[in-house]
């Protein structure tokens, strides 16, 4: 028997509302951005001796300190649970978690599923023989994620790969169902100041994480457009993505069609 994407939709709202979290934490992600934060020697070596043999990748010498202070490291699963507290998820919150492998495995979850206990893999509501099928087939596997996050209450990416963007952009389609886009480089800025002792998390804490991600909700906004005097191929880098904000386009079109059905 092959599980369908509805079927996994159904079986998560079995228990109510749910949130997916697309955790960008997976070992070729992190040998590609060149993050380390938080991982033992032994795995930052091994993730540089990825990189340095994946010859696709044209960056082999990245500073892992200044890819986390600027922003362009997936959320660690820790960080990703002091966010979501911060937001002032509760506890029992259920969490559908999006992704491949974990690089660490549960260990490396540990911290997140003490703040948030109800992690929900594929694998938690699809036995083996459903998702077999599956198994050599990456990008299929990833379309069962892909669906679960399109119709979850709230998707929340740790890292804006293609996936997210795609996700978000079929959400706003949707009718702009609540996207949160983590401001990476603050909260950086604001976990280091809780490392530090400057900041201790709690109601303070928390109202600068909320105040931070007031506009980064998945509301309904034009797509940015490509920065002044930029031209060739260039201006098409510096535009926001398509798949992510379809609109004023697709959504504009779509709003007429129905408008035109009414007439």
């Amino acid at each position: 028997m092959i599980v369908t994407q509805q079927k996994l939709v159904e079986r998560m709202r079995r228990h109510g509302p749910y949130v997916a979290l697309h955790l960008r934490y997976e070992k070729d992600m992190l040998a590609f951005t060149g993050c380390t934060y938080g991982l033992t020697t032994s795995e930052a070596e091994e993730l540089t001796t990825i990189r340095q043999n994946t010859h696709h990748w044209k960056t082999k010498e990245i500073n892992s300190t200044d890819q986390r202070i600027g922003g362009y490291c997936p959320l660690t699963p820790k960080e990703v649970g002091i966010f979501l507290q911060a937001l002032g998820y509760p506890r029992n919150t259920s969490i559908y978690i999006a992704a491949g492998e974990i690089y660490g495995g549960s260990a490396r979850l540990a911290e997140l599923r003490y703040r948030f206990p109800n992690l929900v893999f594929k694998e938690t509501i699809a036995s083996k023989s459903e998702l077999e099928p599956f198994l050599n087939h990456a990008s299929q596997t990833a379309a069962l994620d892909y669906i679960v996050s399109v119709e979850s209450v709230v998707f929340i990416p740790s890292y804006s790969g293609n996936m997210a963007r795609a996700v978000a952009g079929h959400r706003r389609f949707l009718g702009h169902r609540k996207t949160i886009t983590p401001d990476r480089k603050g909260l950086v800025s604001l976990f280091q100041k809780l490392e530090e002792g400057e900041l201790l998390e709690g109601q303070e804490f928390s109202q600068l994480v909320i105040e931070m991600h007031k506009l980064r909700q998945g509301a309904p906004r034009k797509r940015e457009g490509p920065l002044p005097g930029v031209r060739g191929r260039a201006r098409f880098r510096t535009e926001e993505n398509f798949y992510e904000n379809p609109f004023p386009e697709c959504i504009c079109k779509k709003n007429s069609f129905k408008s035109k059905e009414k007439t």
